[in-house]
């Protein structure tokens, strides 16, 4: 099939001549196109792209450059300059940039490379994950206020001018041949992508066709994975594993072909499919498609690709790429071949659709005269591209409709597109036209909201976002077309608001409760998704007087259509009340009906404020219709949003159920509240200010259903008691505070520009402030508080500074800001964003701080910036009779106290009032001008009495009636500071008014009751100070005559106490000037002390003995790789592998561990049965996992519900139990070895003639000579009682089961290796925490790893007792013949590849075992002395063998002290033995040192070993990190500090050892660097290293592709943090069986990697994940910190994170303790959620 050169020339010929090109192509592709693409069932890309390159690709190539592509694609690029653009198009989890002080709206964005290159880097910018699919901007001079360039595209700007055409770059006939080419690849792909025939070609007819079809499934977002896979298995009877490839592709590509074959072969798998999945939705969508067809197609999707590539070559050709593109076609409207694609967009499959969707990117978008005629094309066609868009499942990101966020927000093309494809209005209708369900009245009514509803109407809120997009960045300069072009998108939106205005209105079910909740989401969606195209449009109107003008009228008249069935059937009513009169209506919020949706009343508040915030309405009053406004109308549907709300607080619509609650909810809630309960506020702020504030307060009394109570003299009496309901009183209380709160708010809330004198600033931290004033809290809690704008900004890192100090976190929780003390001045208990909870918390907490500063705790009204003009007449509201009266009357009834009903808030609520007054008048009379005179007259109205007939008291009788009275402590301090400001405003009006008056009566008696407080209070609180003294004097008489009384039961405990203590001196011997002595003859005598422990479960102490009941600890035993040097090796089949011997890569061990409670043995026993029993009936009735599994043994310490797994059962220290006299004569090394290998030789004949005397054979019995005292045949008694013997047992067979992962066998002889293994492993692990530290070897274990030391070391050495003697006796045998070989254990590993530590002890521990056969008088300390020694020396060998000294590394020392001689000439002495295989050292400094530095391990874990084992206190220098260490242990140890002296005194023998080590084959191989060998010491695990910078991670994760599906991105990638294999979890194409299940990537890497635990980084979620087994796993906080002190998990704030080293330190600790599982229980233990996760699909 390939076309070799003379081919090729003759076709290029053939088509250079050709009159009709197309024709040509379409010949060469109709014959080609089939035979190379879709040639059988499975595709085969790599072979098709290649042919397709050659055969289709390459001619093409030719023909456009002239000559060989090779050079003329290199020429092109050369003359081409590069671009100033970057358009980087992301992949899915690309990191993106986008800089919070230079981007013009938050979707401009940058890559990681150009960000990196930029001046962002430096600002605040924010790091967020791409979907995919958007481009960088770099290089955009319209998307950023400065820095639009990266250091490497700022080089492309400087030389040309932007207007030149590019053409002019290219040779001519170049562009002649590139039209002609582009045109007929383009329209062949565009015709063959849109063709819709399923058997015949567009020009494309083959000559003979055969019946080959395929079987085409598509995806679509209905259909979970789950059941697709399901129906493939049974339409085209594949395994699981292929049906979950084709689930993948079709999930990625959009589709794929499932069966190939004929016809009808493909006919009945599609009908097989759609009758599958037509049951419960519509049917998965499958074609059965001819295989030209596809093709073709799959060929039309490579040229796109490839014309993509091409253009890229050079911007001349990209130009005609885009003119061939946009060239309108023979059909006129919509028929160029971008148009037909476009319009196509929805029919195309998602792969065909990314393709084209790039080619657009890299084309139109990127030039920017076609992205201008594209954007015109695009809004042209918004609307049928939306609704194909709603029609369409897929999501948005699939859309051609998502293009524009490329176009909308670019400010040029979105001005352009509003004046001159009327942007604004078109967007807006199509989303009316969209929204069909009105009801009557024409508003919007959502009917329930089915699932499919709830997909249409997200879908429609996208056209929203478009809206948002285009209004963005707001105009400079107006145009008088784009006034007229945004006024008439204006009109087209108070469409939208008056289709709002009312919906979803609701009436008060009384009687029973509601029985279908009413839908209440979709309307609350909808306003929430318009809240900050309101503000914009705002915004908008703000920016020119014109326009603000205009919009203000059009609004007022929307409002008054909206207002024009007002008042029908509402008959009109008189108030009257303190001489005013005032009419409205009889309208009662707790009977009609009554919506919370007002969004036209609300957008004309907002332009109101405008008026006032552009002194529009101070510079051309005529020009607006202020006039006609009628006041009542305005205020009338807010104040009933406002009653609702009361009466919802006050219980009156209970029954209408928790819609109501949460449209409440959201009405206040910081995502709604400023174009909602906001504006209500302000509407009643207009309102006021332009009526006469009686009238107001009148028809507020009215609304809230308590006119009747404040008109009628002694109403409140009668009330009170003629209602015994208590309800409605409470009812009727609620409502007062309800409507005095209002109040407050209406007359204190003026911190928005244009209604008090401030800037945005202000308002800003005033939020903060009333924030902070609750609690401290963290950056993202306030940023959560603060409302958004249309950039996602709050404005709070400006002012936040001036407010609050912050905290820096420590180990855990997060950096914290708290309000600075100047500001607490600024609270405002009333503040009108407080919820009831918040404002009680603030409440609470501000009383405590004025407590602590030693203050009253009265909280006065802070003062307040003065009103604007427009607003000034509210504050008379304060002043007004109706006002007063209110005031008046609540204080009588608190005078009165027992006569009426009323409560505690409702008097501080007019306390506050009457504060804000005095503070109002304090301000009037401080600012005050000559000619003015002050209107506000607040304190003398409030000290004038009520008039006849009924002559009450006035308020400030009242008020000095009230500071005395007992039954209000509470509010006395602020009563007296409203007293104390009224007597500074007396002063002050004195002092402006000429005639001074002598102090008033009230000043007077306020001082002498102030005085006569203080006193008072001294009296009481001596009074107390004397009972308290009484109190104590009496318990203590009482105590001593307890005492007295019961004399002996004292005693007793006094004595006990004094024996415990001297029982723990004991144990830190009273030889403590002596040496101590770890191990061998020598050893330092201990006296014993007797351990008495208690029971955690029934309490009961019991001392631990060799014959009592056994107790034991709760422990956990866990395979681990925390110490591999090899996570790569294969474990061997566990039934057949023998453990005997450990590896020093130790690629897995066995460790445990405790958390040191203790129970009695029996107690547990008992327990456990019932936690099984438990499981039993729970798996009956749940079917949830449990954070433990008790089929596994495992259960929760009964104490601290700590993850458990077995018992570890508690001894006294055993070697004392086996230890006979010690004859003074001890044998020497040499001695000793020869007597051992004479047993053991007595042994092995032994083992021979059992075997042989069955068959009839005795004569060898009498050659054999016994060693002298040695009695084989001797068999000792176990000394532990019964109870003890099964918890040997148990917990043997338990480290067995888990360490092999095998069934338990407590007969295995494996059994005792493995609890030497464990034993010696957990050690090694202990040593290693602690050196990595930096901490002493003793002394510093926290004391639940000391007692898992000591009992795990005291287990492991009785553990022989229980086993087969036999057994452990052979153990012994061959781990001794690895150093002293006999003839009989050939093949054992070499002294390379065995780990000295484990060796050691495996040895100790298996001693007693022949030791206990041997009479001749040789001790057990002996023995293990001697095994130290020996064990000692071969491990030195191995050091010397192993190390790479380098000479040159230090400077020498050449001190040639005898250590470096010795060790010099036992090195040559190796080299003899190993035929100088090993290199020349002639420093024994380095020797030394080496060798110092290697063992040092081994003999820290030994110290600890023999500590554990024998009970010796260390030495008090072991116990501190002082020098010399290395000589202490020695000495501890009984070793000599020279350790080459070994080797010296038992010379003899040794030699002969050490030359059978060195002639092993293995040595050998690897002297000559055959293999590979562990050196020392081994340098310690860390977990990996983490960049600090978190967007690395990202970019390293963004470039990671799924192993398995081809080069597919993957969705979750997750690091591995103990080896850094990045991996592909939570996906099906990384599934993989384990033990029978299918497991994710995640889980599978744990067990090859963790030996089952392992620690992920989620990288695209930010989030530590733990797993450990199949099932379980947690979440945990991950290392990573943003400048607030706070991690970012789901990487939703996307501030910029930094590794926090403490906290990554944290995380390794836990791993290298081996906490993770116990991590794991305790979260899953807290947290029921994390224990019905399917952990093994991570």
């Amino acid at each position: 099939c390939l076309l070799n050169l003379v081919v090729l020339k003759r076709l290029l010929y053939k088509w250079l001549q050709a009159n009709d090109l197309q024709k040509e192509v379409y010949q060469h592709l109709a014959y080609y196109v089939p035979k190379i693409y879709c040639r059988g069932p499975n595709p085969a890309p790599q072979r098709e792209d290649m042919l397709a390159q050659h055969v289709l690709l390459g001619p093409m190539e030719w023909y456009l450059c002239g000559e060989d592509p090779a050079f003329g694609f290199p020429k092109l690029e050369q003359a081409n300059k590069p671009s100033h653009l970057c358009g980087r198009v992301f992949k899915v989890g690309e990191p993106t940039y986008s800089c919070r002080d230079c981007a013009v709206d938050p979707t401009c964005v940058l890559c990681m490379e150009c960000f990196l290159g930029s001046i962002h880097r430096e600002h605040r910018y924010r790091m967020t994950t791409s979907g995919g699919g958007g481009f960088c901007d770099c290089g955009d001079t319209e998307a950023w206020k400065e820095g639009p360039y990266c250091q490497k595209h700022e080089l492309n700007t400087s030389e040309t001018p932007e207007e030149e055409d590019p053409l002019v770059h290219l040779p001519e006939d170049m562009v002649a041949r590139a039209y002609n080419i582009f045109a007929i690849t383009l329209k062949y792909a565009v015709d063959i992508l849109t063709w819709e025939k399923e058997n015949e070609l567009p020009g494309l007819e083959m000559i003979e066709k055969s019946d080959t079809y395929y079987c085409m499934l598509f995806n679509d977002e209905v259909h979970t994975y789950e059941q697709v896979i399901y129906t493939l298995q049974k339409a085209v009877n594949c395994t699981q594993k292929e049906a979950i490839g084709f689930a993948t592709t079709v999930d990625r590509d959009g589709r794929r072909s499932v069966r190939y074959g004929d016809f009808q072969y493909c006919d009945q798998a599609k009908s097989v499919i759609v009758r599958n999945t037509s049951r419960q939705t519509k049917p998965l969508k499958v074609q059965v498609m001819h295989s030209s067809i596809v093709a073709h197609q799959s060929f039309g999707l490579k040229l796109l690709t490839w014309l993509g590539s091409v253009i890229g070559y050079s911007d001349g050709l990209r130009r005609i790429l885009c003119q061939v593109g946009l060239q309108e076609g023979p059909d006129g409207e919509n028929s160029s071949l971008v148009d037909k694609l476009m319009l196509y967009d929805s029919k195309l499959w998602k792969g065909a659709r990314n393709v084209y969707h790039q080619l657009f990117m890299s084309s139109l978008l990127m030039d920017l005269k076609y992205k201008k005629l594209f954007a015109i094309r695009f809004a042209r066609n918004y609307e049928r591209l939306q609704s194909d868009f709603m029609k369409d499942d897929h999501d948005r990101e699939f859309s051609i409709a998502d293009l524009s966020i490329q176009i909308f927000t670019v400010p040029s093309l979105a001005r352009m597109l509003i004046t001159e494809e009327n942007l604004m209005t078109t967007i807006i209708k199509t989303f009316m036209d969209h929204l069909r369900h009105r009801d009557i009245q024409g508003r919007f009514q959502f009917e329930r909201y089915t699932a499919l509803q709830a997909f249409k109407f997200r879908r429609v809120q996208s056209l929203i976002l478009d809206l948002k997009y285009v209004l963005i960045s707001k105009p400079t300069e107006w145009s008088d077309e784009l006034r007229h072009k945004f006024l008439e998108g204006f009109d087209a939106f108070l469409e939208l608001l008056k289709c709002m205005q009312g919906m979803d209105p609701i009436t008060r079910q009384v009687g029973q409760h509601i029985e279908m909740e009413p839908e209440w989401e979709a309307a609350f969606t909808l306003q929430m998704k318009l809240t900050l195209v309101i503000s914009m449009i705002q915004d908008w109107c703000a920016l020119d007087e014109k326009v603000l003008i205009e919009a203000y009228k059009k609004c007022l008249t929307v409002l008054m259509q909206c207002h024009s069935g007002f008042t029908d059937g509402e008959q009109p009513i008189v108030l009257s009340m303190c001489g005013h009169s005032v009419e409205t209506i009889r309208y009662c919020v707790s009977q009609e009906k009554v919506s919370i949706h007002l969004p036209v009343s609300r957008l004309l508040a907002g332009l109101h404020v405008l008026l006032s915030k552009t002194e529009v309405a101070y510079k051309f009053p005529e020009l607006l219709p202020l006039s006609e406004l009628s006041p009542p109308m305005l205020i009338e549907h807010p104040l009933r949003c406002l009653v609702l709300c009361a009466q919802v607080h006050a219980g009156m619509w209970r029954r209408n159920g928790f819609s109501l609650v949460n449209q409440i909810y959201y009405y206040h809630n910081v995502k709604c509240r400023r174009e909602m309960f906001d504006k209500d506020i302000v509407m009643l702020q207009t309102g006021v200010s332009m009526m006469d504030p009686n009238h107001f307060l009148m028809i507020m009394l009215s609304r809230f259903e308590l006119y009747q109570i404040f008109s009628t003299p002694d109403y409140g009496k009668r009330f009170s008691t003629e209602n015994t309901n208590k309800d409605v009183v409470q009812q009727n209380n609620t409502l007062i505070e309800e409507m005095l709160y209002l109040i407050i708010m209406i007359v204190g809330e003026r911190f928005s520009p244009g209604i008090g004198q401030v800037n945005a600033t202000d308002e800003i931290k005033r939020e903060i402030i009333h924030q902070l004033s609750i609690r401290p809290m963290a950056h993202s809690e306030l940023v959560k508080a603060l409302p958004e704008d249309e950039n996602r900004e709050t404005g709070m890192e400006s002012v936040i500074e001036e407010v609050a100090c912050f905290k820096k976190p420590g180990l855990t929780g997060r950096g914290l800001y708290e309000l600075k003390p100047e500001c607490a001045r600024n609270f405002n208990l009333y503040f009108y964003h407080f919820s009831r909870a918040e404002q009680s918390k603030a409440e609470e907490a501000q009383r405590k701080l004025k407590r602590q500063n030693r203050e009253d705790t009265a909280l006065p009204p802070p003062a307040l910036p003065p009103f604007c003009p427009l607003f000034a007449s509210l504050v008379n509201i304060l002043q007004s009779d109706v006002m007063l009266c209110i005031m008046g009357t609540i204080l009588q009834w608190a005078v009165e106290h027992n006569g009426y009903a009323w409560s505690e808030s409702m008097l501080q609520r007019v306390l506050h009032l009457l504060g804000m007054a005095l503070q109002e008048e304090k301000q009037h009379l401080e600012n005050l001008s000559e000619e003015n005179v002050v209107t506000f007259t607040f304190t003398q109205k409030i000290s004038r009495p009520g008039e006849a007939p009924n002559n009450s008291p006035s308020i400030l009788a009242m008020l000095e009636t009230l500071q005395n009275a007992p039954h209000l402590e509470v509010h006395k301090d602020m009563i007296r500071w409203i007293l104390k400001t009224f007597n500074t405003i007396k002063k002050l009006r004195e002092s402006s008014s000429a005639s001074p008056v002598a102090e008033t009566e009230g000043n007077i008696m306020e001082e002498s009751s102030r005085d006569k407080d203080k006193a008072e209070r001294k009296r009481k609180a001596e009074i107390a100070r004397l009972r308290r003294e009484k109190i104590m004097a009496q318990m203590s008489e009482m105590q001593r005559h307890f005492i007295n009384e019961n004399k002996e039961l004292f005693q007793q405990t006094l004595e006990e106490l004094d024996t415990s203590t001297s029982g723990v001196h004991e144990n830190s011997p009273v030889i403590s000037d002596a040496k101590l002595t770890a191990l061998g003859p020598e050893q330092t005598r201990v006296a014993e002390h007797r351990q008495v422990v208690m029971c955690i479960l029934c309490q009961e102490e019991q001392e631990v003995k060799v014959d009592s009941r056994a107790m034991v600890l709760a422990a956990f035993i866990q395979r681990s790789t925390v110490l591999s040097k090899n996570r790569n090796k294969i474990t061997p089949d566990p039934e057949k592998y023998d453990p005997l011997f450990m590896h020093p890569d130790l690629s897995c061990g066995t460790h445990t561990g405790s958390c040191g409670h203790i129970m009695h043995a029996h107690c547990w026993q008992r327990y456990f049965d019932a936690v099984q029993a438990k499981e039993q009936r729970r798996q009956q009735r749940l079917r949830v996992h449990t954070s433990y599994d008790v089929e596994n043994g495992e259960f929760l310490c009964p104490l601290c519900e700590c993850l458990s797994n077995t018992v570890i059962p508690l001894l006294p220290p055993p070697r004392v139990l086996f230890n006979r006299l010690d004859f003074s004569g001890q044998p020497n090394l040499t001695q000793w070895i020869k007597t051992i290998s004479q047993q053991i030789k007595a042994l092995y004949l032994l083992r021979d003639e059992d075997c042989a005397s069955n068959s009839g054979n005795s004569e060898k019995m009498d050659q054999l000579q016994l060693p002298e005292g040695f009695r084989p045949d001797f068999k000792p008694k176990n000394p532990y009682s019964e109870s003890i013997k099964e918890m040997l047992t148990t917990f043997g067979t338990a480290t067995y089961k888990v360490g092999l992962k095998v069934h338990p066998n407590e007969e295995d002889p494996r059994v005792p290796i493995m609890c030497w293994g464990s034993c010696a492993y957990t050690i090694q692990t202990i040593e290693r925490i602690l050196a990595d530290e930096d901490k002493p070897l003793f002394g510093h274990l926290p004391c639940r790893q000391d007692d898992c030391l000591t009992s795990l070391t005291r287990f492991a050495a009785a553990h022989w007792t229980v086993s087969s003697l036999s057994a452990v006796q052979g153990h012994f045998c061959t781990l001794l013949a690895s150093l002293v070989p006999n003839e009989k254990n050939g093949n054992l590993p070499c002294i390379l590849d065995i780990d000295m530590f484990h060796l050691l002890v495996s040895l100790v521990l298996s001693f007693p075992a022949i030791h206990c056969q041997d009479f001749s008088g040789v001790s057990l300390g002996t023995g293990d002395l001697h095994l130290f020694h020996l064990v000692t020396m071969a491990h030195i060998v191995q050091i010397l063998l192993t190390s790479s000294t380098e000479e040159n590394g230090m400077d020498q020392e050449n001190t040639n002290s005898e250590e470096e001689v010795a060790v010099l000439t036992l090195y040559k002495f190796l080299c003899q033995c190993t035929g100088s295989a090993l290199k020349e050292i002639s420093s024994g400094w380095h020797l030394w040192r080496n060798l110092k530095a290697g063992i040092m391990p081994f003999l820290r874990c030994s110290a600890l070993f023999f500590h554990y084992l024998n009970g010796v206190p260390a030495p008090s220098e072991i116990q501190v990190n002082g020098t010399n260490q290395f000589e202490h242990l020695c000495s501890y140890l009984s070793l000599p500090n020279n350790l080459t002296c070994l080797f010296q005194e038992n010379s003899d023998i040794l030699n002969k050892l050490i030359e059978s080590w060195c002639s092993n084959n293995e040595v050998k191989r690897y002297l000559e660097g055959k293999r590979h060998a562990i050196s020392y010491a081994r340098e310690s695990n860390k977990l990996i290293d983490l960049p600090d910078d978190y967007s690395c991670l990202i970019n390293q994760a963004s470039n990671f592709s799924c192993p398995k599906s081809g080069g597919d991105k993957s969705r979750a990638p997750t690091l591995c943090l103990v080896c850094g294999t990045m991996l592909c979890s939570q996906s099906y194409c990384c599934q993989t069986e384990l033990e029978g299940e299918d497991v994710g990537a995640c889980t599978a890497h744990t067990y090859t990697c963790g030996s089952g635990v392992g620690i992920f980084l989620r990288v695209r979620e930010c989030q530590v994940l733990f797993l450990a087994g199949k099932t379980k796993g947690c979440f945990y906080p991950p290392p990573y910190l943003d400048d607030y002190g706070e991690t970012d998990q789901g990487l939703r704030r996307g501030n910029p994170l930094h590794l926090c080293k403490e906290r990554f330190k944290k995380i390794q600790k836990l791993w290298q303790q081996h906490s993770i599982t116990e991590e794991i229980g305790h979260a899953q233990e807290a947290n029921q959620t994390l224990v019905g996760i399917d952990w093994q699909h991570l």
